[in-house]
Formats: C-alpha cells, structure tokens, sequence
C-alpha cells in the first residue's frame, strides 16, 4: 500500500500544513488510523493504507498521495505562471490546498494569457516531462480566429510538415488545418508537437494574425461539462489514455 513515509513530511508534502506544524494537528487529534488519533508527527505510515484501516486527516482520505492530475478550462487573462508580475495566474484558480504541494503543480505546456481552453496540471514530474518530451506523439485541437482570409494554399503547405518558421532548425510536423465552411478567417488546426507560440508563428507564415484561440482537446482529453475557469481531477484511466 504506496511507499512508508513520516506523518509529517505527508502533511507538508500534500500542502495540508508546513512540516512544523504538523506536532500540532497530530496533538490535536486531526490524524487519524482506523479511527485512533496517532500521537508522534515523526511516525512511519503507508499513504495508500488498508480501507479497513483508514488514514484520515479531519476524517476526510489523504487527497491524491499519489500525485495530482487536472484539467482545467482556462480562462482569458490568465497566464500559466507562478510569477506575480505576469499578473493572475491559473494557478490560483486551484484550492490553496493544492497550490501548497510539493513537488508543486504545474502546467503542462503554457497557454498565453489571451488563449482560452484546455490546460493539463499536474506535480507528477516525471509525467509533466513524458507529456511535454518532444517525441511524445499526442495531438493537441485549437479553434482558432484570424484577421485576414486564410490562403487556400496553407491547408497544403500546413500537411506538407516542411514549414520553416523563424529562427528554427527543423520544420514543422505535418498539421492538420481545417478552414470553415463558413467563414475563411475560423479554423481548426491539429498539433502533434507544442513550440513557443506555434499556432500563432505558423498563421502568420501565411498572412494571418490569430485573434482569438483555443484549445479545445489534447490526446483524448476534452471539455465537455467543464466551465470556464473549473477544474476537474483526472481519473487513473484517463491518465493511462493520455499516455501517462
């Protein structure tokens, strides 16, 4: 059942309490093993304990031991940063309780502060890099809206994955952009890779400045039911799908 680990660190690792203050909460009775209030904060537990034998903390399950993954709709105006003088982040749409974690939460792959849509969170490190590697084959959807008619021809040049944007050595991976029937300035546009400001580069390769943007999908990963500004916690399943 997981990995022993001391009350404390748990405490201080899951962002319930700073490690010095965890003496206070086991003294108070806040920790609790199949029901008995634990005495010493430096004692050993299992964080994936026995259903039998729970461990609660305010008679509530440890929240996600074994590591956090979200998916959040974000909104306009918020940048993927924890630097204050960026302005409001993402992060602080989360409840504090998380945003106190450690290893902390962090997005994987940023969004611009004007772009809408899906943001994957997580403080798993290791899948924060296996999701972010370049070799990582996972298709992204942006619905996007740009300032000017789009080519007929970037449909083409887009699929063709010999695109050259500025300052980079290797051309883009083929793409799929999709132009609506209804106006030639909406589209679709599917990734397979996540370059600094790539939709926008590639757009105006062609003449085009995106005025609106967002992620509508990544992998298998939807939207649906989730409003502006929520958060939701990805289940084990979906994680696997996601190739985690």
């Amino acid at each position: 059942g997981g990995k022993a680990e001391r009350i404390d660190r748990l405490l201080s690792r899951l962002g319930y309490c700073p490690r010095a203050e965890a003496k206070q909460w086991v003294s108070r009775g806040r920790v609790t093993l199949g029901g008995i209030p634990l005495i010493r904060a430096d004692r050993k537990v299992l964080t994936l304990t026995d259903p039998d034998c729970p461990l609660l903390i305010d008679g509530e399950p440890l929240e996600y031991p074994s590591g956090l993954v979200c998916v959040m709709h974000k909104p306009a105006g918020r940048v993927c940063s924890h630097d204050e003088r960026e302005g409001p982040s993402v992060f602080h749409l989360l409840p504090p309780r998380w945003r106190r974690r450690s290893p902390g939460v962090e997005a994987v792959g940023r969004l611009d502060k004007d772009t809408t849509g899906l943001l994957l969170l997580t403080d798993d490190g290791a899948l924060l890099h296996r999701l972010t590697s370049p070799k990582k084959d996972v298709a992204k959807m942006y619905q996007l809206e740009v300032d000017a008619d789009i080519p007929p021809g970037a449909v083409a040049v887009f699929a063709a994955g010999k695109l050259m944007l500025t300052g980079e050595k290797k051309s883009c991976l083929p793409a799929r952009l999709r132009v609506s029937p209804a106006s030639p300035r909406v589209a679709t546009l599917e990734l397979k890779e996540g370059r600094f400001h790539q939709v926008k580069r590639m757009m105006a390769s062609q003449g085009c400045e995106v005025t609106r943007l967002h992620r509508a999908s990544f992998g298998a990963l939807g939207l649906a039911g989730l409003a502006v500004g929520d958060v939701r916690v990805l289940s084990a399943e979906e994680v696997e799908l996601l190739g985690g």
